[in-house]
């Protein structure tokens, strides 16, 4: 079955166990639609003090390799359902580039779990799923974990 409704998904993970169970929707929506999975991953460039010096390439290499792997086992989980995806590994705020990403990239629907922050981290820096649903133009579908 293939729909008009959804042809292009993006999944959002930060490869945290929050974010398993959004994947398998987001995996199995694309299934029932014949959508491309777009897996997205945000290196959150925040997170890397701009005042380091010493290891601050290294800090910033080992957040690019968890966020491959994070979108690696979306495409793993996808191709093995039949589902076309797609890495796509970007830097910057998460959910600014979430959001900019569909937008630019005529996605229909954004995916995500409620990522890994809690507790203080969350309160101040805030929810990534909440801002993403309070400013994206794209649909998105929050799934709890």
């Amino acid at each position: 079955m293939t729909s008009d409704f959804s042809r292009n998904i993006v999944i959002a993970t930060d490869g945290s166990e929050n974010t398993q169970k959004a994947i398998s929707y987001g995996i199995k929506l694309a299934k029932l639609c014949g959508a491309t999975v777009h897996a997205l991953h945000v290196v959150d460039t925040s997170s890397v003090s701009q005042s380091w010096t010493a290891g601050k390439e290294t800090m910033h290499e080992l957040l690019k390799k968890d966020g491959q792997n994070a979108i690696s086992k979306v495409k793993e989980y996808g191709e093995a359902s039949g589902v076309e995806v797609k890495e796509v590994l970007l830097e910057g705020h998460p959910s600014k580039e979430i959001i900019d990403f569909a937008e630019n990239n005529d996605i229909d629907l954004i995916v995500m779990g409620t990522l890994g922050k809690t507790g203080l981290d969350r309160f101040l820096m805030g929810s990534v799923a909440e801002t993403v649903v309070r400013n994206s133009k794209v649909p998105v579908l929050v799934v709890r974990g």
